[in-house]
Order: C-alpha cells, then structure tokens, then sequence
C-alpha cells in the first residue's frame, strides 16, 4: 500500500535529522501525561490498545480505536499550586479514519515579581496553553497512521512564546494474539516567536511501545522506550548528582507498566519509570512508581491516577469520558 509506505520512510528516516538537535529545550509541560491511565503506566506509553480518548493524545495512531463522539475531561495537581486542565473530543469518518481535537491548560499560579534591586514589583501568573488537531487513518486491517498538529502559547509575566509541533504515530496491532506496537515521533517543530532573542528547541521525543496479553491471565504487559535519540548522561538529571554507566542510562529510556483487566468494565494499572525515580528521588516516598485504575458505566468512563511528576508534590490526574 503506497500510503503506507510514505509513512513508514518519513518515520524511518526522521531521526537523522533530530539526532542532529541537542540543548535545553522549551514547553516541557508538552511532557506531561493528558491520560490517568498512561499516567498509571509510568508516564509513558503510546501502545495499549482500548477505546479510551485519552490514549490518542500520546499517541495519534491510537485514534481510531476510541468511541465515536466522545467527549473527554482531564484535571491533574501538579507541582505545589499548580493545576493542569484538558478536554478532548472525537469523530469518526467513515470506517477508515477519525479526527479529533483537544486542548490543555496549564496554571502554575501567582508568583511575586521583584527587580534586581529586590523591589516589589506586583503579582503575575504563569501559564501554558495547547491546542490540538488529530487525524488518524486506518492503513490495513493491523495498521494505522496519525498526526496530531499543535499549537503552543506559554506566558511568564512580560515573556510570552507561541510554537507549532507535529507528533506522529504509527501502530500495528494483532487481535489475534493480543499484540500491540507502536512508533511516535513527538514535538517536533519550532518557536514561531521566542520568549526573548534565542530560538529553543521544541522537547523531541521519539518512542517505541509495545503491548502484550498474557495468553492465559487477564493481564497486559507494556514496555516503552523513550528519548532514543538522546544517550548522552549529559542529557539526564540525578537528584543525588551521580553519573550514570551505560546500564543505567538504558535503564532511563525504559517504562514498564502493566494493567489487570478485570471483567469487561475496570482495569487496574502499576508502573515503574527508572529515570523518574533518579531525577526525583529524596530518600523518601516511591517515586518513579505509578499507580490508578479505570471504570466504565454505560457511555460514561472514569479513571483516576497517582504518580509522582514534579518533586514538590505527587500528582492527581483524572479522566471523565461521554459518549454520544
């Protein structure tokens, strides 16, 4: 199928012009889970199979699994005095293909501003906004294709910045045996205009996710790799400053999650996510672990997560769903 085969070049030889790209980037709340239960899963995965809205915002391909006309509401506490709000809603088109847009917000609260001379200068508040547009498109009967087209606008005090990002997804998916993966390019694009005279770069992050059911348990296992184009120790943080060996920095670009389905109607999810609990870890608390868990009532779903994303506090993240 030629549609097919554009896609799968474009993903395979996207990366050798983001591994060129390196530094700080910018808008790395784009990092942060809009699903509890990918939330529950670690933070990272873009390959679990359901007909949950949610799971098309980390991966676009995933789109053409969720309910047809399905509205989608998050709400997540982030760091001390921060909130993080979403909504989504979907469409389908025919028996191929989707669509869908969402829309995340992001308040980090009131902060007291001060001049270098340490004078009082009034209250501001910081903030994030994005604003998505999803397509998905059903390739074969175990392949699918998306992109999420984004648009970008975060405001601390007198500086403000707008981006435009792509994410792109692709998914392979076998019923017959319960197995799913997954290929997402995430954030690529650029600053349209920049918070003062220099261009930084958007948080790129390329994954690989698969997905499987246990053949004789109620169980799926997943497996997500993430930044693959990054693997310098440079390039990750350690909160007790060490420096990581090749066995530890692979370790960094692995989520394990699991999910225990139990009936038709809930799931259970635990996840572990190795460079979470080295970057946040004070000696105290479980960080890097993941829990949550997810109900489903008629055309209303409901799902709930704990995870540790910021280390001033541990997150809430919800999800309420209706279908039409």
């Amino acid at each position: 199928m030629k549609t097919a085969k554009n896609i799968f070049y474009l993903l395979l030889f996207l990366p050798l012009t983001i591994m060129a790209q390196g530094g700080e980037s910018a808008f790395n709340f784009l990092r942060l889970p809009y699903s509890s239960r990918v939330a529950a899963l670690g933070g990272k995965n873009i390959s679990v199979i359901d007909d949950d809205l949610s799971l098309s915002m980390h991966n676009p391909a995933l789109l053409i699994n969720a309910t047809d006309k399905t509205f989608d509401f998050s709400f997540m506490t982030y760091m001390s005095g921060s909130k993080v709000a979403g909504a989504a809603f979907n469409k389908t088109f025919g028996e191929r293909s989707a669509g869908a847009v969402a829309a995340r917000y992001v308040d980090y609260g009131k902060f007291d501003g001060y001049t270098p001379d340490n004078i009082f200068t009034g209250t501001f508040r910081a903030m994030d906004i994005e604003l998505d547009f999803i397509y998905c498109y059903l390739l074969s009967e175990r392949w699918s294709g998306g992109v999420a087209g984004k648009f970008i606008y975060s405001q601390y005090e007198s500086l403000n910045s707008l981006a435009i990002g792509v994410d792109l997804g692709l998914n392979y998916y076998d019923p017959d045996h319960d197995f799913s993966a997954s290929l997402t390019f995430k954030n690529l694009g650029g600053q349209v205009m920049t918070f003062e005279e220099k261009h930084e770069i958007m948080p790129i992050d390329i994954q690989l996710g698969l997905t499987k059911r246990l053949a004789h348990a109620p169980i799926l296992l997943s497996a997500t790799l993430t930044d693959l184009h990054r693997w310098k120790s440079t390039h990750f943080y350690n909160a007790d400053g060490s420096k990581d060996n090749f066995g530890e920095l692979l370790l960094k670009h692995i989520t394990l999650g699991a999910d225990i389905l139990i009936g038709d109607n809930f799931y259970a999810s635990v996840g572990y996510n190795y460079r979470m609990s080295r970057e946040l870890s004070t000696g105290k608390g479980l960080a890097g672990f993941s829990l949550g868990a997810g109900l489903h009532i008629n055309k209303v779903k409901f799902s709930a997560s704990y995870s540790k994303l910021h280390i001033s506090s541990s997150s809430l993240l919800f999800n309420i769903a209706y279908s039409l």
